[in-house]
């Protein structure tokens, strides 16, 4: 990476995606932590500089809207000309009730419209700026439960977990998504990936879950700093690969 990183994590003003901004700035980074609520948005950073990190700025963003993201873009070039790190962070459940033959098709287009969509519109608005890294990587929030192995393993861990017709196909065609960004890609040095940070204790689980927000953004970091041979294209955990 190049002396002064610059970093843009969306849905960032809480939970895993706060705590990727604040370990980003950890490493020196200059961080955009990007959020739609001009309230959220604003305490988390006065609360990440009150804890010491004071290269971390907020950018307005709300991956649904494309005109939002081509200004992101456009403040991120007038300010530092590029961007080296792209972490795509924002997403939503949806709601419990998925099961495909009753899940409401409203329901259905709003999951992809952020989890999907709004990483296609996100990375598009700010590939110009990636390209003029010497060092561009690209990080996508997936989930395990976007693995077809996993989901579909009668005798998985996953097993018990209720269809869902929209959060989970999500994952799953974000994780392709990913892979087509990567093969596109390959050859001009960005790497892409897309990152599972395991169950964590956030507002999307209602906080029930053994893993801490600071556990799940550790590998979507170790994915934004790897070097030049690291890998692109892939699902990791923790542990490394998961299963497609």
């Amino acid at each position: 990476m190049t002396e002064q990183t610059i970093a843009l994590v969306t849905g960032a003003n809480k939970g895993i995606g706060y705590e990727i901004v604040a370990q980003l700035a950890e490493r020196g980074m200059t961080v955009f932590l990007g959020a739609r609520d001009e309230q959220r948005r604003e305490r988390a950073v006065a609360a990440l500089r009150d804890a010491g990190h004071v290269d971390v700025h907020p950018i307005a963003l709300d991956v649904t809207d494309p005109a939002t993201a081509r200004a992101a873009a456009a403040t991120v070039e007038e300010r530092f000309g590029r961007l080296d790190v792209l972490v795509n962070n924002a997403g939503i459940s949806g709601g419990l009730t998925q099961a495909p033959s009753s899940v409401d098709p409203a329901v259905f287009r709003a999951v992809f419209d952020v989890n999907v969509i709004g990483v296609l519109t996100v990375t598009n608005a700010m590939l110009p700026l990636l390209r003029r890294s010497g060092a561009p990587r690209i990080v996508n929030m997936s989930s395990g439960v976007g693995s077809l192995a996993a989901m579909s393993d009668p005798d998985g861990f996953l097993a018990q977990m209720p269809p869902s017709a929209a959060y989970v196909p999500s994952k799953t065609a974000l994780n392709s998504l990913t892979v087509q960004y990567a093969k596109e890609l390959r050859k001009e040095g960005v790497l892409v990936n897309a990152a599972d940070p395991g169950w964590v204790a956030t507002d999307f689980t209602d906080h029930r879950a053994p893993r801490t927000p600071q556990q799940g953004a550790a590998i979507v970091v170790r994915l934004a700093t790897l070097g030049s041979d690291g890998p692109t294209g892939g699902f990791f955990n923790d542990e490394g690969p998961v299963p497609w």
